[in-house]
């Protein structure tokens, strides 16, 4: 829909602005009220800015809340926000000029580069919160069992940085033979998905089902399931 509209707005590019440029800007200015957290990919530095509706001299009002500089140093220099083009969200300074642009890259999530520093990650409080609240309960001993109940392996899932949004994992001694060539060594909670990751580039994918178990998908007539211990 937005690759449409941003054809919309080319071809109908005149003095004033199109109403499907009007109309798309708008929708996602209203969509951006609210409470985001702001932050480094790895969530280790955080800032909850409150985008709000109301119209300043230079843009539209915001909140930062009080450790935001210490955390992001460069928000000290954020007074307002604003919406440029079709689908990007501005924090801006006091004369207009960008800190940091962010486009939507997921439903819900943006995310904005900034030179010689990297890439913040721009995402709805709430989400945020409940993602990281998810993530703490994936923190610990898991046992691997196949579906007549046989423990197969056992790992600990930690909250050791392992780079790029990554975190470490252990197996533990004795483990099956498979499970032991794939040798995870990192891990992650995406998309509701629990995913296992070793050296070689090899990704095992575990759904949760109605049982609040953690399943290897595609399931097959002799699941791999993840237990917590």
């Amino acid at each position: 829909m937005k690759d449409a509209a941003v054809l919309a707005c080319a071809l109908l590019a005149m003095p004033a602005v199109s109403p499907v440029c009007a109309q798309d800007a708008a929708s996602l200015k209203q969509e951006m009220i609210g409470q985001w957290e702001l932050s480094t990919t790895d969530r280790s530095k955080t800032c909850v800015v409150t985008l709000k509706g109301d119209s300043t001299s230079h843009g539209l009002k915001l909140a930062l809340e009080p450790g935001c500089a210490a955390a992001l140093p460069f928000t000290k220099d954020i007074t307002n926000w604003s919406i440029k083009g079709l689908d990007i969200v501005r924090l801006q300074d006091a004369k207009e000029e960008s800190v940091l642009d962010f486009t939507e890259v997921e439903t819900g999530i943006f995310e904005g580069v900034r030179a010689n520093e990297g890439v913040y990650i721009l995402q709805n409080l709430a989400a945020a919160r409940s993602l990281a609240k998810s993530m703490d309960q994936m923190i610990g001993d898991w046992a691997m069992v196949r579906g007549d109940g046989n423990t197969v392996c056992g790992l600990t899932l930690t909250n050791n940085d392992a780079g790029n949004d990554n975190f470490q994992v252990f197996l533990k001694p004795k483990c099956d033979a498979v499970i032991a060539a794939f040798a995870p060594t990192q891990w992650r909670l995406e998309r509701g998905q629990i995913l296992l990751m070793s050296d070689r580039g090899e990704t095992w994918h575990f759904e949760a089902d109605d049982n609040a178990q953690w399943r290897l998908v595609p399931d097959s007539a002799d699941p791999l399931i993840m237990l917590r211990q």
